[in-house]
């Protein structure tokens, strides 16, 4: 896990507002979440069974998660990789395995080793820079 330096951090705002502008700028909305924290994904690369996310997560200061005026606050953003096993797995899943991506099997592991460092520390603060230039529109404490 490489741990980002950001402006994003600490930041506070109501959920309805950023998710949708969070999705139109290539991130998703884990839907692996609880109701006092959460999380923002985007990918920044895929090949074969590696895929290296960006990730930020946020607490729920009042309300609840999945109500647009839930009031969140923003943690420290950063990267990580999971490793998944491209090979055959013959159970339900067998088909999405098969063609080389199961979005839904476990990573072998969940935070792999990330080379080149600098490369994906610089991509994903560049991700976090974009969306926080935009936000920049939104009433952010």
């Amino acid at each position: 896990m490489l741990k980002l330096q950001t402006d994003i951090e600490g930041k506070q705002v109501y959920f309805g507002d950023v998710e949708k502008l969070f999705k139109s700028n290539g991130f998703t909305f884990c839907s692996n979440f609880e109701y006092h924290k959460g999380k923002f994904d985007m990918v920044l690369c895929r090949e074969g069974g590696e895929t290296i996310y960006i990730r930020i997560p946020f607490d729920v200061l009042e309300g609840e998660l999945d109500r647009p005026n839930a009031f969140i606050q923003f943690g420290q953003p950063y990267v990580i990789k999971h490793v998944v096993n491209t090979g055959l797995d013959w159970d339900e899943n067998s088909l999405l395995t098969t063609t080389g991506f199961n979005q839904f099997q476990k990573p072998v592991d969940k935070d792999g080793r990330i080379l080149d460092k600098s490369r994906w520390e610089d991509a994903g603060e560049q991700q976090v820079h974009r969306v926080v230039s935009v936000m920049k529109d939104l009433k952010i404490s």
